[in-house]
């Protein structure tokens, strides 16, 4: 059978033991990059919509992480023109990346990911194609560690949003339930009413694959979500009807790009102009609690995290900030 055959009939991602899953809940059943959009006719274009498919129906990822797949590919495809992809070449392109496009960190590591991901889904067909999966070596990273910010400057920035009006009450709300539950901001944006159990003090996130989990949250995020729920929440949507915790004026729910900006503006009422976004909130968090004393596969079960390596950052985190502290702190350090 062709790449292409027998793929795309079904209506929704597979999950464990063959049952159809839902489709991302992000998505709305439609995907950023649709594969129409491919517009390059290279050789690879069938095999890249075939595997576009495959992450959608069989993997089951999420929208968001197919839109960078399509994307990554189409460019590739435009990189090798009439040609058929070999090891020489997928090493030429990767040069490329970093030399002409500029591409580093882990900008560049995800474009090797998409590769080697895409060179697995051919070799089920080619097997040379997983020798040339092999001859990618994933660029290193370096030692940089994630941005956070410490407890004095997230507690300014936690009461900046003023609690004597509705919109204050939900940029307070959120800005809490970010930092005591560690959500990323597509998952902070898709809460329902339904998701929150208030009297257990626990959440049900839909993460990255439409995989769930529950998260607990402090006494305060509880207090602060239950007054924007009292008396900002109805204001906001005066008499309209939405499942979504969050809602704009419009009555809508909040994006993404609305909350980096609620961050932002109240990050400067707080004095914090420099290294802040939603995602420094959610590292926040994350090294808060292992600088408490929390065991990794808590917070890597907190955060959704797949594998314990990509927690294990935040030790570092941990250990750099105790380092500075002998520096300052010891008279012989």
């Amino acid at each position: 059978m062709k790449a292409t055959e027998g793929l795309g009939r079904r209506s929704g991602p597979v999950v464990a033991g063959g049952r159809k899953g839902p489709r991302p809940a992000d998505s709305g059943g439609a995907f950023p990059y649709s594969y129409q959009q491919h517009s390059v006719s290279g050789p690879l274009d069938a095999k890249i919509t075939a595997f576009l498919h495959f992450c959608r129906v069989e993997k089951g990822l999420a929208a968001n992480s197919i839109a960078s797949y399509g994307l990554d590919l189409k460019k590739l495809s435009a990189y090798l023109g009439p040609n058929a992809p070999d090891a020489d070449r997928l090493r030429a392109y990767v040069s490329h990346l970093t030399v002409e496009a500029g591409l580093k960190g882990r900008s560049l590591a995800r474009h090797v990911v998409t590769l080697r991901q895409f060179c697995t889904f051919l070799g089920q067909e080619a097997p040379e194609m997983l020798a040339l999966r092999d001859s990618l070596a994933s660029p290193r990273n370096g030692s940089a560690l994630p941005k956070y910010k410490n407890r004095q400057e997230v507690d300014k920035l936690l009461v900046a949003p003023p609690a004597d009006e509705p919109i204050g009450l939900r940029d307070r709300a959120m800005l809490e339930l970010v930092y005591a539950s560690g959500l990323r901001v597509s998952e902070l944006v898709s809460v329902r009413i339904s998701d929150l159990e208030l009297n257990l003090g626990v959440i049900r996130v839909t993460g990255k694959g439409s995989k769930q989990r529950l998260v607990p949250m402090g006494s305060s995020a509880q207090n602060v979500i239950s007054k924007y729920l009292e008396a900002g929440r109805a204001a906001i949507l005066k008499g309209r009807a939405t499942p979504y915790l969050f809602v704009t004026a419009r009555g809508g729910r909040m994006t993404r790009q609305s909350f980096w900006q609620i961050v932002k503006k109240h990050g400067k009422v707080a004095g914090l102009f420099h290294s802040l976004s939603p995602h420094v909130l959610r590292h926040s968090f994350a090294t808060h609690l292992v600088e408490g004393g929390a065991d990794l596969r808590s917070v890597q079960a907190m955060l959704g995290h797949v594998d314990i390596s990509t927690t294990e950052v935040y030790t570092h985190v941990a250990r750099s900030r105790l380092r500075s502290t002998l520096d300052k702190h010891h008279p012989r350090a």
